[in-house]
């Protein structure tokens, strides 16, 4: 018997793992055309259309009326979809003859017919299809000889609402989407998420809103740039439906690769969750440049942007919106380098964060977001990160990080951590960041159901895993995983230091003639120079100079300042032992040697000037401050927090090991020789 007969044959009160393993059975059929990590480009839109199909055959008979009373009559395009679509009672219709059942009719034509099917749509799954590039798969289904039988076997799936509700529906979708994605792993990164830690991040996003979520009649909407397939938009539908039910969340999400779009926006009009009826709830392009919810504010923010990923296609875009908007448009606190627009991700949200206004039932917004390493520190004081981060923590945004374990990820296994930011912190956490260190808070595996390696990705963190980060996250106690400061333990000033220029004069024949060869019109005035200052070394250029000042008004010379300039730099050579060089020649300061120039970074709770005497002076007592320099930055060394001190073990163990080791190296060597 077929697997997929046993399924059906065995299972009593088909639930979505049921038809999540029958749909996966007919995977099966694409070996040979198609390698694991392409099933997707037919599973999943094959999914969808199967679905709709069964959606829409209730009302079928009453479409294709209405189409053929109304169609080459006054309504067309969109006012003829929103009739169509009221007559279907769904927010898609299909006025094509065709169904599954009539499409198993004529197995020669199958390719025409199904193309024929799709076009049928309204607009809406047209589109959605479009994204998946769905005929090139009947295409090459059909020259492999296979697109009949898959046809047939996805007709043999009742999808029907009746079977399948919209709720079990979603969880099928879900389930193929992990599936395949995990079969993916060598891209899944780009846009998947693993389960686990998005329901981490929706914990930590929800944790502190029970009473607000709880509250009958409750609507609130939640976005996610960077959607991907919509894993963290399904994910946060699932936890509001398990723990406040009456509370509706509108989930919205953008993105501009063309399957996982479609993906995600399948999954939209799969589950009806959208508010307005448009069916519109993810959207294609690019969010830094074409951005789809411009002028929009959003309750909750959940994302996982690329990591490590250029914007600079986007580059132009991006700093003219910063050059002519500044903070009124989403990039004015800064630029991050070009080979990482993380940050730029983070900026995007909090430019659609609800002002907290209680009067006006605005309660502010919550943002989570994954992000690697690098935006916790990299670039110094006065860069594009360093400002991003000051802007974040002076306005006392950022909440908490929270660092994951590595290898968690399907394509990567570097460290990640999840940022909390919102606009709306608890009284205790004003002026406050938790830092929380679970990175030794996982299980070995790919998955709960998995304890073999899914790509990169070797550790998951279980439900009781999430529950206890969630539960000290909630502590806010101090301890060696969990620590709070003040949002200035973060910042620092980059102080200039500097110390003066000490020159050497020695003029040599060389150096004579490399200037004359430049200068031949000052030979009279450098053979007077030479005359009268010797060739000795001298290590006082403020007095050697005014020497030859006054040397050159008595011979009635003025050297110009590019002169002078060549002159200093020709015959003057870089002594720790000669005199400083005065600003000008005069007593105004000293000139500061570049070469020798260095930066302190202070932190903001310290007394500059103390700090610097006691740190900077006893080492170099002729240094000095330039504080018109000063730059204030922001870093978060984790690693240095959460450093544990570990011994390094008695002498006398490890001679005891080498002395061991000695011994079975000359035994094993013994029974070779002898």
């Amino acid at each position: 018997m077929s697997t997929i007969a046993n399924l059906k044959r065995t299972a009593s009160v088909p639930d979505h793992n049921y038809f999540s393993t029958l749909i996966w059975q007919i995977a099966d059929l694409l070996r040979g055309p198609y390698r694991p990590p392409q099933y997707e480009r037919v599973m999943l839109p094959m999914t969808v259309l199967r679905r709709f199909d069964c959606v829409l055959a209730p009302t079928k008979a009453r479409v294709l009326a209405e189409y053929e009373v109304r169609r080459g009559g006054k309504l067309e395009g969109d006012a003829l979809d929103s009739r169509l679509n009221d007559v279907a009672g769904q927010r898609f219709h299909n006025h094509s003859p065709l169904d599954f059942e009539k499409l198993k009719g004529d197995p020669d034509h199958i390719e025409k017919h199904l193309v024929s099917y799709i076009k049928g749509f309204s607009k809406n799954v047209r589109d959605i299809f479009d994204f998946f590039e769905f005929e090139n798969e009947i295409e090459r289904m059909r020259e492999a000889n296979i697109l009949y039988l898959v046809v047939t076997k996805f007709c043999d799936v009742d999808l029907h609402p009746k079977t399948v509700p919209n709720e079990q529906m979603g969880l099928i979708f879900e389930n193929l989407i992990r599936r395949f994605n995990e079969l993916a792993n060598e891209t899944a990164g780009d846009h998947f998420t693993p389960r686990e830690v998005i329901r981490l991040m929706v914990s930590l996003l929800f944790i502190d809103d029970d009473p607000l979520l709880a509250t009958p009649g409750t609507v609130r909407k939640l976005l996610d740039p960077a959607c991907g397939t919509g894993g963290m938009l399904a994910e946060a539908q699932n936890y509001l439906r398990e723990h406040h039910g009456a509370a509706r969340l509108y989930v919205y999400g953008q993105d501009y690769n063309k399957r996982a779009f479609a993906t995600a926006a399948s999954d939209m009009l799969m589950k009806q969750v959208d508010h307005n009826g448009a069916g519109n709830n993810v959207r294609y392009g690019d969010s830094f440049t074409d951005d789809q919810f411009a002028g929009e504010t959003f309750d909750y923010f959940l994302t996982n942007p690329p990591f490590g990923v250029d914007w600079k296609k986007q580059q132009k875009a991006i700093v003219q919106e910063r050059d002519r908007c500044g903070f009124d448009g989403r990039f004015g606190a800064g630029l991050p380098r070009v080979n990482d627009g993380s940050l730029l991700f983070l900026q995007h949200m909090v430019d659609k964060f609800e002002p907290v206004r209680p009067a006006l039932h605005r309660q502010g917004s919550r943002l989570a977001i994954v992000f690697s390493g690098s935006p916790l520190f990299t670039g110094g004081a006065g860069s594009g990160e360093s400002d991003i981060r000051k802007w974040v923590i002076e306005n006392d945004w950022l909440e908490a990080i929270i660092a994951l374990p590595e290898q968690m990820f399907y394509n990567t296994g570097i460290g990640t951590y999840v940022w909390i930011v919102t606009n709306r912190k608890e009284e205790q956490r004003r002026g406050k960041i938790q830092l929380l260190d679970a990175r030794n808070v996982w299980t070995a595996g790919g998955s709960e159901d998995s304890k073999r390696s899914l790509g990169d990705k070797r550790r998951h963190i279980t439900d009781t895993q999430i529950a206890a980060i969630v539960r000290l996250y909630g502590q806010r106690t101090d301890g060696e995983t969990s620590k709070t400061f003040d949002n200035a333990d973060f910042g620092y000033t980059r102080v200039t230091v500097e110390r003066p220029l000490r020159l050497r004069y020695r003029m040599t024949l060389e150096d004579k003639a490399r200037f004359l060869d430049a200068c031949p019109h000052l030979l009279d005035d450098v053979q007077a120079i030479d005359k009268a200052l010797g060739r000795e070394p001298q290590r006082d250029w403020n007095a050697l100079w005014r020497r030859i000042e006054d040397l050159l008004r008595l011979r009635k010379s003025r050297w110009k300042a590019t002169e002078q300039k060549l002159f200093r730099s020709v015959f003057t050579h870089k002594d720790p032992e000669a005199e400083p060089v005065a600003k000008g020649g005069r007593d105004e300061g000293y000139e500061p040697d570049a070469d020798l120039r260095d930066f302190e970074n202070v932190p903001l709770k310290d007394d500059i000037d103390a700090y610097f005497k006691r740190e900077v002076r006893p080492h170099v007592p002729d240094a000095w401050m330039d504080r018109a320099k000063d730059k204030v930055g922001y870093e978060i060394n984790f690693n240095r927090h959460f450093y544990r001190y570990t011994p390094p073990r008695p002498l006398e163990e490890i001679d005891a090991e080498l002395e061991q080791a000695e011994e079975e190296i000359m035994r094993l060597l013994r029974e070779v020789t002898e």
